[in-house]
Order: structure tokens, then C-alpha cells, then sequence
């Protein structure tokens, strides 16, 4: 997501992932499988596991731990016990900073999943980098934290060696979701609106290009502050202005009450974001207003997926308490991209971790390639994955979060 981003797999990993419940404490997801002999590698996993974005930050958590329980459970790595250190960074750069410097110190620890938002990523990537710890992040979507500030000028530079996502970018998803509207939704005068967070402004500028260049009209424009959850002014500015579509670029905390003051104020129109507003919990926020909005989310619905299966039903068995949510295949598949480095560098070096670990799954991941949950995991020249299937989602059902959220469309962008 996004920053996290928001928040967006897809329906599935949302609409699914919403479905399953169950118990389990805490204290046992910190500490992952249970010991085992020969030598201990510890995955981090960094998410907002607390606070607004609480519901995707835990989907991340709980399935990075049951890819490290299934590890164990297949001794998949000969005389490696793998566990999982897991850090709250409440969706702020500043604690995602300070958790990756933390994971740093500890000598044990060979790989970081993580985090939801790419704000908090920016704040990571130099501390992992600098330390040759591979971070793997199922969420982030902003273009440049793999192809540098200038990836829209078709100057394309890798600045960080040791990143890699499993999601697929921003470069990708407006366009996609502009594409829908434009030529599927048949809307043609939009009402752009960001947060002004790295994932939110960038999702919406991608998105505005496209859907002007197709030949779509904007209305008009404005920045929000997502904490003040008071949208009365720029429902106002919405109703008045003739747009037959809204597109918020950031997160349902502030997406479902925006959704719903809008259309309070008379604008009936349909409410579009991108992986960000891809949870249950903005059909709640939104309540019966949503009905109708959209949200892009990446890769396809996580149930329609054959390789999803044992995942879903793993997951499950295992008694999470929280959903999977958007991005539980892709957490999963990030902390297994890392076992299979891990992997690689033990059988390299005749069966042991070498003294230059880190360094040496750095450079394994870049080759990194496998089956996963989410379809094919593999990583192209600026550590993005080169799966880039996106799917538009629509809110059905508000009377069951759950299942509210429908795929409508799935794709990649042909740009």
C-alpha cells in the first residue's frame, strides 16, 4: 500500500481475509514456532500494530508468523529454527525508524517484512541498507523507494540494494483505477482529493495523469488533513462542482467518513481510492453511504487463487484472531522470499549460515523466485515484483463488512 498504503492482493485478501476469526493471544504470535534445534534466524515484521490501521498492520503480523510456523513445521531449512520479532510502528516514519534500527541490533535477525505505509517505509530503507538487511515489504506502493525521485522522467535508479516489495506500485494502480472509470464506469469529470502523505499524493497524481490523458475532466482539487475527520468544506466544494466521481489518494480511516459527509452534503457519486480503502473497516466508517464506492487493490482476489488455498485454510486453522486482510498473501510470500534466501545462502555455504549472512541473502533474494501465495514471487532489477495484476473492487453490501467488498475487475495496466 501504499504508504502503506493503503492499506490493498485484493478482494480476496480483504474480503476474505474478513472472513476468518479466531483465537490466539498475542504473546504467542511475538514468539513464533515453538524452539527447535540448530541455529536460530529471526524475521522482523514492522506494521502499525496498534491505532487506525490497526486491522491491515495485524493481517501482516499474524501471516508473517504462520510462514514462519509452516517453516518450522517442514524443517524447510535443515538446522535453521526461524522466529518472528515483531514491532508496532503505529504508521509513523519515526517508530518505523526506530523499530529498524532495533532489528539492526539484533544480530539474530537476517530479513525484516515490512511495513504497510511507504512513508514509514522511506524512514527504513537507509538503517536496513546500511546494514546489508534484506527488507520485504508486502504494501509499500510508491514508485520511488525502488526507482529513485525521478522515475516519472524516465531516469530509473535502484537507490537501495537491500529493498524489495511483493506489492506492485503506484506507477501502476492509478492508472489502472483511471483506466476503469474512464473507459469501464463511464465517469468523465472527477474530484481529486490526497492527504498529502507520500502514498496518498503520489497514488492521486498517478491517477489524475491518466485519467486526463484518456480525456477525462478534473473538477477540481484539494489536499485534507485525515486526522481531523471534519470533511464538511470539501463536501461542499464536491457537490457544487459537477463531478460524477470523487478519487481519494490515501487511507480509509479518513476515506470512509469523507465517503460519508459527501454524500450527506448531495454528492451521490461514487467515492474511488486505492489499496488504502481496500479493508472492512471502511465499509464501516463509511456505513450505508459506501454502497458503491471502489478501491483498487493489488494482485487478484486471494480466493479465486488455486495457490491461496493452503494458505487460507492454514490460516485459519491456526486460530488468528484478526483477518488476513489485504495484505495477508503478500506478507506471507514477502517472509517466505526471505526463507527461500535464507535457504539458499545456508545450502551455499555447506549447510551453514556464513559470518557475512546478511550480505549474502541480500543478494540471494535478488534471485529469488518461487510459487507463492499471491501467484509467482520473483523481484526485477529495482526489487519490485514482476507480478503487477490489480483488481477493482466495489462495496455491494454494506449490512456485512465481510462481504461487502466485490471484485469487479481484473487486470494489469496497459499503459
Amino acid at each position: 500500500m501504499r504508504q502503506r498504503s493503503l492499506i490493498a492482493i485484493t478482494a480476496a485478501l480483504t474480503a476474505g481475509a474478513l472472513t476468518l476469526t479466531a483465537c490466539g493471544s498475542r504473546d504467542d504470535k511475538d514468539k513464533g514456532s515453538a524452539d527447535g534445534g540448530g541455529t536460530t534466524v529471526v524475521i522482523g515484521v514492522d506494521a502499525p500494530l496498534t491505532g487506525d490501521l490497526s486491522a491491515l498492520g495485524l493481517g501482516i503480523r499474524n501471516s508473517v508468523d504462520l510462514a514462519v510456523k509452516q517453516a518450522n513445521d517442514k524443517n524447510y531449512v535443515d538446522g535453521i529454527t526461524f522466529k518472528m520479532q515483531a514491532a508496532d510502528d503505529q504508521g509513523q516514519p519515526s517508530s518505523g525508524q526506530t523499530n529498524a534500527t532495533k532489528f539492526v541490533a539484533n544480530k539474530e535477525l537476517l530479513g525484516a517484512v515490512g511495513p504497510l505505509n511507504s512513508s514509514v517505509g522511506e524512514s527504513m530503507q537507509k538503517v536496513f541498507d546500511d546494514a546489508k538487511l534484506v527488507q520485504v515489504s508486502p504494501a509499500n506502493t510508491n514508485p520511488a523507494m525502488t526507482q529513485g525521485p525521478d522515475w516519472n522522467g524516465g531516469k530509473k535508479v535502484r537507490p537501495y540494494k537491500a529493498y524489495f516489495r511483493t506489492a506492485t506500485t503506484d506507477a501502476i494502480q492509478g492508472p489502472f483505477a483511471a483506466q476503469y472509470l474512464y473507459n469501464k464506469a463511464k465517469k468523465k469529470k472527477v474530484f481529486v482529493i490526497d492527504d498529502k502523505k507520500t502514498y496518498g499524493a503520489g497514488l492521486a497524481a498517478t491517477f489524475k495523469d491518466e485519467f486526463t490523458k484518456l480525456g477525462g475532466k478534473v473538477a477540481g482539487t484539494e489536499h485534507v488533513n485525515p486526522d481531523t475527520k471534519d470533511f464538511g468544506a470539501v463536501a461542499t466544494k464536491i457537490r457544487n462542482s459537477d463531478a460524477d466521481v470523487v478519487y481519494y489518494g490515501g487511507e480509509y480511516p479518513a476515506a470512509g467518513p469523507l465517503s460519508k459527509q459527501m454524500k450527506k452534503a448531495g454528492a451521490k457519486i461514487p467515492l474511488v481510492g486505492g489499496d488504502g480503502l481496500y479493508s472492512a473497516d471502511y465499509i464501516k466508517l463509511a456505513g450505508k453511504d459506501g454502497k458503491g464506492d471502489y478501491a483498487t487493490s493489488v494482485g487478484q482476489p486471494v480466493e479465486q487463487l488455486p495457490s491461496a488455498k493452503e494458505f487460507i485454510a492454514n490460516y485459519k486453522k491456526a486460530g488468528y484472531k484478526e483477518a488476513y486482510e489485504a495484505y495477508g498473501g503478500y506478507s506471507y510470500d514477502s517472509a517466505w522470499a526471505i526463507i527461500e534466501a535464507v535457504k539458499k545462502v545456508v545450502e551455499d555455504n555447506d549447510g551453514e549460515l556464513p559470518s557475512d549472512a546478511r550480505a549474502k541473502i541480500v543478494d540471494a533474494m535478488q534471485d529469488v523466485s518461487f510459487d507463492g501465495v499471491t501467484g509467482k514471487v520473483s523481484f526485477d532489477e529495482y526489487g519490485d515484483a514482476t507480478n503487477k495484476q490489480l483488481t477493482v473492487y466495489q462495496v455491494k453490501d454494506t449490512t456485512d463488512p465481510a462481504k461487502g467488498w466485490q471484485p469487479v475487475e481484473s487486470g494489469t495496466y496497459t499503459g
